[in-house]
């Protein structure tokens, strides 16, 4: 079967989803969880990523997530092996924790009444009732459940929201405020569809099957006139060969750029020429503030960083880094 197209360009929308490797748990515990949600935010502040909605189950997790860069490929390929790392060492585990690919499907977020961010939204919500982890009839409601942006981002202050959660456009669909009156609306329109339906195991309309379907199956969720503008300006899509080494490598290059600016940018503020890095020290702490601000900003890999500042090896990047944030971490204490 053929695999489905990589898509990304900037100010894309995505439902992002992965699995667990033949279905195993991705998460065990509290510590698992919060590892993930750290490992979330870490990823949307390297890639300037704006999340509208997420939830994490046991198993699988759901993004409804923008991207004002095109750098879906190279952040995912950072997100999911920071996880699996971390996973795998605080568990004791060996092997893979995703199965496969991750799913990306494209979402028309530019018709004009918000139809489809708004069926996803909804949709990635409410898996939390599919799951059996909400039960509105019950009085077991939707932000009972900690892991995702209902109960994080959605029903709390703006001050006690992430800085990579973007609820504006979620609340605007349905006409809310970012309010304590609108956010609570918020939450009461979804429970009372839920009750309105009385179907514990899902929204059973046939639009929401064939949202369903399209999430499962297809690589797009929107009209055929968004489907025809991906056609004509993604040629990959129709079937070029060598599609995911040409979308990957454009994502490359747009983080490398990103990096080109920030050499650029430290080196006028300390008024050092570009061809005076080969002579510094590998732990001048000029090029180690610049190899930070590459990790915080962008997701080129440490053999880029080593190369690029003249600092040796990764293994030098790495052992500087970790160096500057314990001196940071205990300047705080």
């Amino acid at each position: 079967m053929a695999r489905q197209p990589r898509i990304q360009y900037e100010g894309a929308y995505y439902h992002v989803m992965a699995r667990g490797d033949r279905l195993e748990a991705i998460v065990n515990t509290e510590g698992d969880r919060l590892d993930f949600v750290v490992t979330m935010a870490r990823a949307c502040e390297r890639t300037g990523w704006r999340i509208h909605a997420w939830v994490l189950m046991s198993n699988h997790y759901h993004w409804l997530l923008e991207t004002p860069r095109a750098n879906l490929f190279d952040g995912m390929r950072w997100f999911q092996n920071t996880y699996t790392r971390r996973f795998k060492v605080r568990n004791h585990l060996w092997g893979h924790v995703f199965g496969g690919r991750y799913k990306a499907v494209v979402l028309d977020a530019t018709d004009g009444d918000g139809y489809y961010f708004e069926r996803l939204l909804d949709h990635i919500h409410l898996n939390l009732v599919r799951a059996g982890l909400a039960d509105v009839i019950q009085d077991r409601g939707l932000i009972d459940y900690k892991w995702s942006s209902l109960s994080r981002a959605y029903a709390v202050d703006s001050e006690d929201r992430p800085a990579w959660m973007d609820v504006s456009r979620g609340l605007g669909v349905k006409e809310l405020s970012d309010s304590v009156d609108g956010r609570r609306e918020f939450v009461t329109i979804l429970e009372n569809r839920v009750k309105s339906e009385h179907d514990q195991a899902g929204i059973a309309d046939a639009q929401n099957q064939s949202l369903q379907s399209t999430l499962r199956r297809g690589w797009y969720w929107g009209s055929q006139a968004f489907k025809a503008k991906l056609l004509a300006s993604n040629r990959e899509v129709a079937g070029e060969r060598n599609r995911d080494y040409r979308l990957s490598q454009q994502g490359y290059e747009r983080s490398e750029d990103v990096a080109e600016t920030i050499v650029s940018t430290a080196l006028g503020k300390v008024h050092l020429p570009d061809s005076e890095l080969p002579a510094l020290p590998g732990n001048d702490f000029r090029n180690v503030a610049i190899a930070l601000r590459f990790q915080q900003e962008t997701t080129v890999s440490q053999s880029w960083i080593a190369q690029r500042l003249h600092m040796r090896s990764p293994g030098n990047v790495s052992q500087q880094l970790s160096r500057l944030r314990k001196i940071s971490e205990s300047s705080q204490n």
